[in-house]
């Protein structure tokens, strides 16, 4: 009798677990419509597989990029999903403070919220999963002026001005070269994560300043365009450029002289744990303030290699 009372629970627990089960759906918001962000989708997408394999539930990344980095439009993307109930958001934000008040309306809904690619603000109480972007433009930082032997004429581009990940690069840059009594700055532009942008006022900024030795910048839009304008200017062997982050058309930079190296995150990686944060959130779980993701430092010594991972060969 004890027994079949044991057996019983036992079936009625395992038809209550299975019951409670249920597929879960998570929202990634970017800044905007970029490349970089696909990678992140694709660390995100990876991670939704073997969580969905694990758990024996279907996991969905619902993917809303905004068509341009606007902080407007970025908070209607986050209200839209929002609407849409899922089990949790993450955001690239463009701007915190305008940001603010939308997430407090989605965590009021009780939909838990985690930052990717961004420092999570003080007393935010937010997590955030990046790396230490002062850390990554020091470095970027660090191998221009070796490269230059530390004197010459740099430009300096910005990215989304807002972004607190883009400020934190842009400020940490200025406050390393300004060590170096023979480092030039100048006004590098301001690419608003376009690469078309970046292109552009890359190729204006070497225009104005025929002697310019030296270009950093602040975003993966950034690299792409001022290694397309150095070409276009036939200046591989004047100007030195290092750029931010490991786009595929980033490393081929590297490779080909344009870039003589890049200082980057690691946004498969990003994706893949700004899923598992909001899957421990929507459990309940404390989490971490900061999930540190770690930063990947590329140069024409090791970006083969690099280059052959990105495409899977």
């Amino acid at each position: 009798m004890l027994l079949c009372v044991a057996l019983l629970t036992l079936v009625l627990g395992t038809t209550v677990a299975m019951a409670e089960k249920k597929d879960l759906r998570f929202v990634i918001v970017p800044k905007c419509v970029h490349p970089w962000f696909d990678e992140v989708n694709k660390g995100a997408q990876k991670q939704a597989d073997l969580l969905s394999e694990q758990l024996g539930v279907k996991v969905t990344i619902d993917y809303r990029a905004p068509a341009t980095a606007d902080v407007t439009e970025q908070n209607s993307v986050l209200q839209q999903a929002a609407a849409t109930h899922p089990d949790g958001i993450t955001l690239d934000p463009l701007d915190y403070d305008g940001n603010k008040a939308v997430i407090s309306e989605i965590q009021a809904l009780g939909i838990p919220v985690v930052l990717f690619d961004s420092p999570s603000p003080e007393g935010s109480g937010l997590t955030s999963v990046g790396n230490d972007f002062a850390e990554q433009a020091r470095i970027a930082a660090a191998k221009l002026v070796e490269l230059l032997g530390g004197k010459g004429k740099v430009a300096v581009m910005q990215g989304v001005p807002t972004a607190p990940n883009h400020k934190e690069r842009y400020e940490a840059h200025l406050a390393y070269l300004a060590q170096f009594p023979d480092i030039e700055v100048v006004d590098g532009g301001i690419d608003n994560d376009s690469i078309e942008t970046a292109q552009s006022q890359a190729a204006a900024i070497i225009a104005a300043n025929p002697d310019l030795k030296g270009y950093l910048c602040c975003d993966a839009a950034g690299p792409i365009g001022i290694a397309n304008a150095i070409k276009e200017a036939g200046k591989q062997d004047e100007i030195i450029a290092v750029g931010m982050d490991n786009l595929i058309e980033i490393l081929e930079a590297v490779q080909d002289g344009s870039l003589k190296g890049s200082s980057s995150t690691l946004p498969q990686i990003q994706g893949a744990y700004a899923v598992l944060m909001m899957w421990q959130a929507s459990l309940g779980m404390e989490l971490p303030a900061m999930v540190d993701t770690g930063i990947g430092v590329y140069t024409p010594e090791n970006v083969g290699q690099a280059i052959a991972e990105m495409k899977g060969e």
